[in-house]
């Protein structure tokens, strides 16, 4: 029964320590004057999350992109920011998946949420900043995460979140040369 308790809290902590949300293969390149952003992000839901979303629940998913100068230091120095916005809603009459890009208005309906999830990974031509900003032989950087948006959720479901790690999906910051 011990091994049973020790190996099922092993488990429990590779379980935990596996990232839900991850940033894979960013890169930028530059289209006219424009840089653009191409990734592939690798979202799961917690099981809290995806009961909540089963439930009539939206959830945002928030992708964050910085291009930075790095500084030895202190604080790097932030050029440019984007906070690109996605919302994800079931629709149980339909029994179908809305995935909307709030920045654009952009939406697309999915018959799974793997579809959906799918779909929000695939960042192509992302425009993020126009080289005219930069300066020559500057060293510029970018990096970019995903997050779970809490501050979007009902009020009710909130403070349960924020207390909660099953709530806590970030990729952390996956950093690469502009």
């Amino acid at each position: 029964m011990a091994a049973l308790l020790v190996f099922s809290s092993f488990a429990l902590e590779a379980t935990a320590a596996t990232p839900l949300f991850t940033v894979h293969d960013a890169k930028t390149e530059l289209v006219g004057n424009i840089y653009r952003l191409n990734a592939n992000l690798e979202l799961k839901l917690t099981p809290q999350a995806l009961t909540a979303l089963d439930n009539g629940v939206t959830l945002t998913i928030i992708l964050d992109i910085e291009v930075y100068t790095p500084s030895r230091y202190l604080w790097d120095s932030v050029l440019a920011s984007l906070e690109q916005r996605y919302e994800i809603q079931y629709h149980t009459l339909a029994d179908q998946y809305l995935l909307r890009n709030i920045n654009s208005g952009s939406q697309f309906v999915y018959s799974t949420l793997d579809a959906a999830l799918d779909a929000l990974g695939k960042i192509e031509q992302l425009p993020i900043l126009d080289a005219h900003l930069l300066q020559p032989k500057e060293h510029y950087k970018v990096r970019a995460r995903s997050r779970l948006d809490l501050g979007s959720l009902p009020v009710p479901m909130q403070l349960r979140a924020y207390i909660s790690s099953e709530w806590w999906l970030n990729s952390g910051w996956y950093s690469w040369d502009l």
